[in-house]
């Protein structure tokens, strides 16, 4: 792909906020645990509740691992619009 035809990089932007990565990191827990623990005689109740405190120990690292992705983003569109063309 030439120069020219390259996608422009995307804007830099904040990570999102902590109540969206808890929302997320808990339906993907419950997500991964309901047939297994259903299965096993849990009840939706009980996988729901331990999905959602889960997901309260999930989110901050979720959160940092989503901001230093941004962060390598951000230098890297750095660095190639710092290149001589």
């Amino acid at each position: 792909m030439a120069d020219d035809d390259a996608p422009r990089p995307l804007p830099p932007r904040d990570p999102r906020p902590l109540f969206v990565h808890w929302a997320i990191d808990s339906a993907v827990v419950f997500l991964l645990t309901v047939i297994v623990a259903v299965f096993l005689g849990a009840a939706l109740l009980t996988v729901a509740i331990a999905s959602v405190v889960a997901g309260v120990f999930l989110a901050p690292w979720t959160r940092n691992l989503e901001a230093r992705g941004l962060a390598r983003r951000a230098e890297r569109a750095a660095e190639n619009a710092s290149k001589p063309q």
